[in-house]
């Protein structure tokens, strides 16, 4: 199995997952062009890509979503409060016979020799999930747009070869950045989005000896730098009760634009 991110940030996001024979898109908030090119660097392009997956109906998750499906019908999956949220930002109504299929957190999904598990998130959208996608024994985690986390996130990750989290912000840049206070106040509720430190936190609940990769993504253009995310996640696990030690596993940071480095398990 493979992940890698193709675009990562507050402006847009997508992210590929595949098997030797499956490939899924999870999340086109950014330009097709964008997901084009770094489909290609995977030798991929869409006609190879067997399913989408939606976390929820915000735009950068979904901005690309209308363009690819008018030239490729590729079957779409989401939860019934997505679809909505989806249906309603459609104003031309280009999508309305897209093929839309309906999922509920904690039901799982199999794409071919995949099985996705959607998973409830917290966040400030109709019916939000994040996804557990496995392949054989191997297991791939993505949980992004979530400004908390409790037991059933941390249980739902454990036992990953691999994870995509959020660590969106850096408190203090934002605290001090130049946001609107409301919009400051969303970011940093229950609903909004995860810090770097707590990103590191909740990692640091579900690292184990046999975890490959962890991919840090969406983080924000304003309130954060690639460098900070790093260094902060990896020394919360470093200060964290757990065994661990901050340079025990391979950290990376999903680039805005580009395709980011690949875990393969």
């Amino acid at each position: 199995m493979r992940l890698a991110s193709l675009s990562s940030g507050s402006s847009g996001n997508s992210i590929y997952v595949g098997s030797d024979t499956t490939h899924i898109l999870v999340d086109t908030g950014c330009s097709k062009k964008r997901i084009v090119e770094g489909l290609s660097k995977l030798d991929l392009s869409l006609d190879d890509i067997d399913a989408i997956f939606v976390t929820h109906e915000h735009s950068d998750h979904i901005a690309g979503l209308h363009t690819i499906l008018k030239k490729h019908d590729i079957p779409v999956f989401a939860t019934k409060g997505t679809i909505q949220g989806i249906r309603t930002s459609d104003k031309k109504g280009e999508m309305v016979s897209s093929e839309f299929h309906e999922i509920r957190a904690d039901e799982k999904v199999s794409v071919k020799d995949m099985i996705i598990n959607p998973m409830t998130i917290m966040h400030d959208a109709l019916e939000p999930v994040g996804y557990r996608i496995s392949c054989g024994n191997k297991k791939f985690g993505i949980a992004t747009d979530l400004g908390c986390y409790n037991d059933y996130i941390v249980d739902n990750l454990r036992g990953m070869d691999a994870v995509l989290i959020e660590a969106n912000h850096d408190v203090r840049m934002l605290q001090t950045g130049p946001y609107p206070y409301q919009l400051k106040k969303r970011i940093l509720g229950e609903k909004g989005h995860l810090s770097n430190e707590k990103s590191g936190e909740l990692l640091c609940r579900i690292l184990h000896d046999n975890l490959k990769g962890i991919l840090l993504g969406h983080l924000s253009k304003e309130n954060n730098l690639p460098e900070l995310a790093y260094e902060t996640v990896r020394v919360e696990i470093e200060m964290g009760e757990n065994p661990y030690h901050g340079n025990d596993f391979p950290i990376m940071v999903a680039a805005r634009n580009e395709l980011s480095t690949v875990i393969e398990v």
